[in-house]
């Protein structure tokens, strides 16, 4: 499993950012290696527009089997629910902290996007 995580910073113990197309970066946790990534966002984060479609694509790229973030839009959870890639809101506190929160199974899958474009 490759759990992605929006993030301020590409460490561990960075804070989750709250925005998935605009996050500053994202933090790939590989549970079959128990390593981790960081994976820059700054050209989605800089956009004008088409920034969760691009960070969506980011995701898929890397592989990245789940998706925890603070909120996602409907045009990137739509790619995100199209490549089975299971994504999370509402997530908050470290990099850390979401990962092994989701690993306890105690997250709960969105069914929704959360915010409306352009958020």
């Amino acid at each position: 499993m490759r759990i992605a995580v929006t993030a301020c910073s590409p460490k561990m113990d960075s804070e989750v950012d709250p925005r998935l197309g605009r996050a500053a970066t994202f933090v790939v946790y590989d549970t079959d290696t128990d390593s981790w990534e960081g994976v820059d966002n700054v050209q989605n984060a800089e956009a004008v527009q088409g920034a969760g479609i691009q960070a969506a694509q980011n995701l898929i790229r890397c592989r990245a089997t789940a998706v925890l973030t603070g909120h996602c839009g409907p045009k990137a959870y739509r790619l995100l629910s199209a490549a089975h890639i299971d994504l999370y809101t509402g997530i908050t506190g470290t990099v850390q902290e979401a990962v092994q929160a989701c690993l306890a199974g105690m997250l709960k899958a969105a069914q929704a996007p959360d915010v409306e474009g352009h958020w």
